[in-house]
């Protein structure tokens, strides 16, 4: 009875993430001019990925930046699928998508540790929380950029991978 408690939490909270996700993806859309056709499908690809990183990161056992390069690979195919099936450049459908994967927290941290060193002075508790949350958003959003880039690399590639 446990078990199914902690597998309908996980679930829940994963769904709750889903449709969390797909309002920035949407927002951000409207801003870069997708036309309202698009729309629903930026929800569903931010929604997708934010869910599947929350996924791997939070209940698999996956580092953040592993999950977001995944997420990010999976969304950029999608939006690759979607292109082809609707006639529309793929980053119509990604780009906004991957804007709630963005590692907002991380580096306001680490901004915030840089701030203090400055305004208190060293210590090596702060040192240690700005290089880790610098590095941790500087390696989500590489995550980001490689997962939105190598699908397309992949498959609208003139010669052969091998």
């Amino acid at each position: 009875m446990e078990h199914l408690d902690l597998v309908m939490n996980s679930l829940l909270t994963v769904l709750q993430d889903f449709g969390l996700a797909a309002v920035p993806a949407v927002g951000f859309a409207m801003i870069f001019n997708v036309p309202k056709p698009a729309l629903k499908y930026c929800a569903v690809a931010g929604a997708i990925g934010h869910a599947l990183r929350f996924s791997l990161y939070k209940i698999g056992p996956l580092p953040v930046e592993w999950a977001t390069l995944i997420a990010a690979c999976i969304v950029s195919v999608i939006g690759i699928h979607w292109a082809q099936k609707w006639r529309a450049h793929p980053k119509v459908f990604t780009v906004a998508a991957m804007i709630p994967m963005i590692p907002g927290v991380y580096a306001f941290t680490a901004l915030l540790a840089a701030v203090e060193i400055e305004r208190k002075g060293f210590s090596p508790e702060l040192l240690k929380t700005a290089l880790d949350n610098g590095l941790k958003a500087f390696f989500i959003v590489a995550a980001l950029a490689v997962g939105l880039a190598l699908p397309g690399l992949l498959f609208y590639r003139r010669r052969p991978v091998v």
